[in-house]
């Protein structure tokens, strides 16, 4: 028994709640689009899920449509692994040096991007006694990870090299968009064109069955079936988050929702400074709710001042600077008696889908100037903030 009789409360004091009916949604559409095209799907679940929790993101994509799984690094493909999960899995963003031998064991196909990428991993498929599965991947003009053009028929001579040894064999060829949040801007077709050239050169110069090529992430499998190939990779599509921001967000529904609960109520003097530099003071004597979640727990220090939360049905102004471990949330002027019966314990919506008025991952991306993807993957983890997941309660 807690002291003095008080009943427990389970609930977490930090939560990211994790809809999975809404991302298996969102992958039932994404896969869809994708099928109409005649391609397969890829739930990219790299950086833990974009923050949602990698594994039950996996298991929920793979049950609604997706059947390849994407990730950055070969620890995150590992996880996936120990977890039991056997669905194809592709991890594409390595240093020469690693250890590949167990990624190749473990049946993971690697991106290869350079001669020394190719060397680790013939030499990874050497100590795992099997061949290693390979997608080149080509630089089409994002100038970041891929192969340089000039680069790419050394790179074919040297896989064809293991390919013939037995020490890979190449599964696809591929490239990123640098502007597919822009559907009609004009690099999205060079880049198109220089994957299906890179694509061709390679199918004759490399034995074996002709690779698949792919090329769209999120914002191409939403706008773009001519660009679906043989694959499409949605990464934050997939957590019901609208790359182009689009009036209807294509139907998505946002997956995670990032709630506290009130820990104290009090009443401050007009004039009084509110958290540190006081650059917040109360025009009159007004009564504030401090919630337990700063930005240890992903609530950047910079929403002090702007960020509004849902309290008590209805939105709320933060005041004052966000701290470490907490915010202090304005609930009025301290003779308004409904404000005043908000209580410890209550919920506070940090942000959601947006359906009951509360902020959404977008609008906080818009007084961040930032974008989406960093403020659902800025989230913090266990111990601060715990992860749940099912039906939106």
């Amino acid at each position: 028994m807690t002291p003095h009789g008080a009943a427990t409360n389970t609930r977490p004091r930090v939560e990211a709640h994790i809809d999975l009916d809404a991302l298996a949604h969102n992958v039932d559409l994404l896969a869809g689009l994708a099928r109409r095209s005649g391609a397969a799907t890829m739930a990219v679940v790299k950086a833990d899920g974009y923050g949602h929790g990698a594994v039950d993101v996996a298991r929920t994509a793979l049950a609604s449509g997706a059947t390849w799984l994407g990730v950055c690094t070969l620890g995150e493909a590992a996880e996936l692994r120990a977890a039991g999960i056997d669905a194809p899995v592709l991890s594409w963003l390595h240093l020469p040096d690693e250890d590949f031998a167990p990624a190749v064991a473990d049946g993971v196909d690697l991106g290869v991007s350079s001669r020394p990428e190719l060397d680790g991993v013939v030499a990874g498929a050497r100590r795992a006694g099997r061949p290693a599965r390979v997608h080149l991947k080509i630089d089409t003009g994002l100038s970041r990870n891929g192969c340089p053009p000039e680069a790419w028929g050394e790179l074919l001579d040297a896989t064809e090299d293991a390919r013939s040894a037995g020490e890979v064999e190449v599964a696809a060829v591929w490239s990123h968009l640098a502007h597919a949040d822009a559907p009609a801007h004009p690099t999205i077709d060079v880049q198109a064109a220089r994957l299906d050239e890179a694509w061709r050169t390679a199918s004759a110069r490399l034995g074996g069955p002709a690779p698949w090529r792919h090329l769209a992430n999120s914002a191409a499998t939403l706008t773009r079936p001519d660009l679906h190939l043989d694959l499409v990779r949605p990464g934050i599509a997939v957590y019901g988050l609208d790359p182009l921001e689009a009036p209807d967000h294509h139907g998505l529904r946002p997956v995670m929702t990032f709630r506290t609960r009130v820990a104290l109520v009090k009443r401050i003097a007009a004039g009084e400074g509110v958290s540190y530099g006081h650059e917040w003071v109360a025009p009159s004597d007004r009564v504030l709710a401090l919630v337990p979640t700063g930005y240890a727990d992903g609530v950047p220090r910079r929403l002090g001042g702007t960020m509004t939360v849902q309290l008590a049905g209805r939105r709320r102004p933060v005041v004052g600077r966000v701290c470490m471990d907490q915010v202090v949330v304005d609930l009025g002027p301290a003779a308004d008696a409904a404000d005043a019966a908000v209580a410890p314990g209550d919920e506070v919506v940090l942000f959601g889908p947006g359906d009951a008025g509360e902020p959404t991952a977008a609008e906080w991306a818009r007084w961040l100037d930032t974008i989406h993807y960093e403020v659902v993957t800025g989230v913090g983890c266990r111990p601060r903030v715990t992860r749940t997941s099912g039906s939106r309660p």
